[in-house]
């Protein structure tokens, strides 16, 4: 009999039981292991647990006899219960504290990780070649673009240029609530949602497991024929639209042209390779324009695939970088997810998004979410375990390089230049957020004093040093000292502190 092979909860799709020198046997059994440790561990957004059990729990329908599932409490104890003294194959995990676990484990063998466009060998050998330090992810995305010959014509890229950024940071349109884009795929709940739901709350009532957020219907798919569906609904119909304003906000939209397909990557249900040829033959076929196929495909083949590897070339020790001294821990209302306790319309909405469904799109993450715990000076390392537990897309090597480096510029610019955060008139510019609020976005002191804005200056002048030495962000320092009110913004934001804004 073959070995069996281990599915980890986001190894759910078919290339992950593609027979070869590499994978599994092809009649190999499979085993999947439900651990409530995991859940016990971190409070984790109940949406999210929702998904991935159910995702989990659809695949094991999906496979029938082929598979052992085991429900308990550790993965060590599922794996004794399913295999016992035999030998198990597992395709290598997307943790490092997964990795540590099956490599400590007897009779397993760890087989090359699938999900990605390249291994971590080939990676490794790109970024040796800068030296290991200017590793930007433009140069990446064009090194990546040239090696799978992905959006090129011939030896250039497509449309012209590698970044088609100019055309993809319109404003919302004025006066729009919606931009009245089709509406994503919606998948339907069934039996087996109904199951997982009765579960968790019985976890909740008798185990002492906890969550945050709401689980209402679910929104994001469980299995590959509900990812498939998703994405040529996203390639189809709102792929043409994504471009423009991928950057933009409205409160009554969050959802706007974006793919929501992050969670089916992550889950393992799609391949990001056929998630961006589906992207480039649907401008091939002239239904998208070259500047939205080359935004989308800049989020997965740059961005997704930049961070996936970033995460094991900077190692372990990245996880405790902070660059920027931040110790502040972060304060109940934002851990709790309680939107209803926040004044600022646009902070008050994002967070709502994220309580109601474990998502919001890349801007409030980074301009909303990222850029008030940035200026506010919170912990990264808890930053960083926030957004791992509240996004349904959420994993360790999703947002360990995307908080650390990216959001909260805790590296020191090992990953980007500069550190993301503005004060109001960016919000007010790419949203409609600052209409009807209590804040007045160019106002940095009095009551009415927005606190992007005064929590901007406080920021740069917290760290006018490192931003002086900075040439993308020195003329921050200086129109800092063009202020003529530079004490009185640092006394509104400490009266402000770490109450809700």
């Amino acid at each position: 009999m073959a070995d069996r092979h281990w599915l980890f909860g986001d190894q759910l799709g078919p290339h992950f039981l593609t027979p070869g020198p590499d994978g599994p046997a092809h009649d190999a059994p499979v085993v999947l292991i439900e651990a409530r440790s995991v859940f016990r561990r971190r409070r984790f957004h109940r949406a999210k647990a929702h998904l991935i059990l159910s995702a989990m729990r659809h695949r094991a329908a999906e496979l029938g006899d082929r598979v052992h599932y085991v429900r308990t409490e550790t993965y060590r104890e599922g794996l004794r219960e399913a295999v016992g003294a035999g030998r198990v194959t597992v395709h290598h995990p997307t943790s490092r504290a997964a990795l540590g676990l099956v490599r400590s484990l007897e009779r397993v063998r760890v087989l090359p990780a699938r999900g990605f466009l390249f291994p971590q060998d080939t990676f490794r050998a790109w970024a040796d070649g800068r030296g290991g330090h200017r590793l930007r992810q433009e140069d990446f995305y064009h090194w990546v673009r040239r090696e799978l010959d992905l959006l090129m014509d011939g030896g250039e890229p497509a449309g012209g240029r590698w970044n088609h950024d100019h055309d993809n940071r319109e404003p919302p349109p004025k006066g729009a609530r919606t931009l009245d884009a089709p509406k994503p795929y919606q998948p339907r709940e069934d039996e087996i949602d109904d199951e997982v739901r009765a579960d968790l709350d019985r976890w909740e009532r008798e185990e002492g497991i906890t969550f945050v957020g709401r689980d209402g219907p679910r929104r994001f798919p469980a299995t590959r024929r509900e990812a498939l569906a998703a994405l040529r609904r996203f390639t189809g119909h709102r792929l043409a639209g994504f471009g423009p304003h991928e950057d933009a906000m409205l409160a009554a939209d969050p959802v706007m042209s974006h793919s929501l397909l992050s969670s089916s990557l992550n889950l393992g249900l799609l391949d990001p390779a056929e998630v961006v040829t589906a992207a480039e033959d649907t401008w091939r076929a002239g239904d998208a324009p070259v500047s939205s196929a080359e935004g989308f495909i800049r989020q997965v083949a740059g961005w997704r695939e930049y961070v996936w590897q970033l995460y094991w070339y900077f190692g372990e020790e990245y996880r405790n970088r902070n660059a920027l001294g931040a110790r502040t821990p972060l304060p109940e209302w934002f851990l709790e997810l309680d939107a209803d306790a926040v004044t600022a319309r646009c902070l008050s909405t994002a967070l709502a998004q994220v309580r109601d469904t474990g998502w919001t799109h890349h801007i409030p993450r980074l301009m909303l979410l990222g850029s008030h715990a940035l200026q506010q000076g919170w912990e990264p390392r808890a930053v960083t375990d926030w957004f791992h537990r509240c996004f349904v897309d959420g994993y360790d090597w999703v947002m360990l390089p995307n908080v650390v480096g990216m959001s909260q510029y805790a590296d020191g610019g090992r990953m980007t230049t500069k550190p993301y955060t503005s004060g109001g008139a960016y919000i007010h510019r790419m949203s409609d957020f600052c209409g009807g609020c209590a804040y007045k976005p160019g106002d940095r002191t009095g009551e009415r004093a927005c606190p992007y804005t005064t929590g901007y200056w406080a920021f740069v002048h917290r760290h006018r040093d490192l931003l002086a030495a900075n040439n993308r962000t020195s003329r921050a320092v200086q129109g800092l000292d063009r202020l003529g009110d530079v004490e009185e913004v640092l006394r509104t934001a400490r009266d402000r502190g770490d109450s809700p804004p």
